[in-house]
Protein backbone atom coordinates (compact mmCIF):
# COMPACT_ATOMS: atom_id res chain seq x y z
CA UNK A 1 0.00 0.00 0.00
CA UNK A 2 1.23 3.47 -0.92
CA UNK A 3 -0.29 6.83 -0.07
CA UNK A 4 0.20 10.54 -0.52
CA UNK A 5 -1.46 13.67 0.86
CA UNK A 6 -2.35 16.32 -1.72
CA UNK A 7 -4.29 19.57 -1.77
CA UNK A 8 -7.20 20.04 -4.17
CA UNK A 9 -6.56 23.21 -6.21
CA UNK A 10 -9.44 22.94 -8.68
CA UNK A 11 -11.69 25.97 -8.08
CA UNK A 12 -14.80 23.77 -8.22
CA UNK A 13 -13.38 20.89 -6.18
CA UNK A 14 -14.42 17.38 -7.22
CA UNK A 15 -17.44 18.37 -9.30
CA UNK A 16 -18.64 16.26 -12.23
CA UNK A 17 -15.91 16.90 -14.83
CA UNK A 18 -12.88 16.47 -12.53
CA UNK A 19 -14.47 13.45 -10.83
CA UNK A 20 -15.09 11.79 -14.21
CA UNK A 21 -11.53 12.50 -15.31
CA UNK A 22 -10.16 11.06 -12.06
CA UNK A 23 -12.33 7.92 -12.19
CA UNK A 24 -11.50 7.29 -15.85
CA UNK A 25 -7.77 7.56 -15.20
CA UNK A 26 -7.84 5.40 -12.05
CA UNK A 27 -9.87 2.69 -13.82
CA UNK A 28 -6.80 1.97 -15.96
CA UNK A 29 -4.85 0.62 -13.00
CA UNK A 30 -5.06 -2.84 -11.47
CA UNK A 31 -5.34 -1.77 -7.84
CA UNK A 32 -7.79 -0.31 -5.38
CA UNK A 33 -7.75 3.47 -5.11
CA UNK A 34 -9.18 5.10 -2.01
CA UNK A 35 -9.41 8.75 -0.96
CA UNK A 36 -9.50 9.66 2.69
CA UNK A 37 -11.19 13.00 3.33
CA UNK A 38 -12.04 13.96 6.89
CA UNK A 39 -13.89 10.99 8.35
CA UNK A 40 -14.82 9.65 4.90
CA UNK A 41 -13.24 6.74 3.04
CA UNK A 42 -14.13 7.05 -0.63
CA UNK A 43 -13.86 4.51 -3.45
CA UNK A 44 -12.00 6.65 -6.01
CA UNK A 45 -13.12 4.44 -8.90
CA UNK A 46 -16.79 5.31 -8.27
CA UNK A 47 -17.94 8.61 -9.74
CA UNK A 48 -21.02 8.69 -7.52
CA UNK A 49 -18.98 8.16 -4.34
CA UNK A 50 -16.42 10.74 -5.42
CA UNK A 51 -18.99 13.41 -6.29
CA UNK A 52 -20.97 12.74 -3.09
CA UNK A 53 -17.86 13.29 -0.96
CA UNK A 54 -18.16 17.11 -1.28
CA UNK A 55 -14.42 17.66 -1.72
CA UNK A 56 -13.92 21.41 -2.22
CA UNK A 57 -11.02 23.59 -3.36
CA UNK A 58 -8.38 23.81 -0.63
CA UNK A 59 -9.27 20.42 0.85
CA UNK A 60 -6.40 18.16 1.81
CA UNK A 61 -6.99 14.54 0.85
CA UNK A 62 -5.00 11.35 1.21
CA UNK A 63 -4.87 9.06 -1.80
CA UNK A 64 -4.17 5.38 -1.05
CA UNK A 65 -3.47 2.74 -3.67
CA UNK A 66 -3.09 -0.97 -3.05
CA UNK A 67 -2.42 -3.69 -5.60
CA UNK A 68 -0.22 -4.59 -8.55
CA UNK A 69 -0.01 -1.12 -10.10
CA UNK A 70 -0.23 0.88 -6.88
CA UNK A 71 2.86 3.06 -7.46
CA UNK A 72 1.84 4.00 -10.99
CA UNK A 73 -1.73 4.73 -9.92
CA UNK A 74 -0.60 6.91 -7.01
CA UNK A 75 1.71 8.93 -9.25
CA UNK A 76 -1.07 9.47 -11.79
CA UNK A 77 -3.64 10.36 -9.12
CA UNK A 78 -1.37 12.87 -7.40
CA UNK A 79 -0.44 14.50 -10.73
CA UNK A 80 -4.11 14.87 -11.66
CA UNK A 81 -5.09 16.51 -8.38
CA UNK A 82 -2.01 18.75 -8.24
CA UNK A 83 -2.58 19.90 -11.83
CA UNK A 84 -6.16 21.02 -11.18
CA UNK A 85 -7.98 17.97 -12.54
CA UNK A 86 -8.14 19.28 -16.09
CA UNK A 87 -9.82 22.59 -15.26
CA UNK A 88 -6.79 24.89 -14.94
Amino acid sequence: MVSKRVKVINPQGMHMHPAQLFVTEMSRYDCTVTILFGEKTINAKSIMNLMASCIKMGSEIEIRCEGEQEAEALDAAARLVESGLGDL
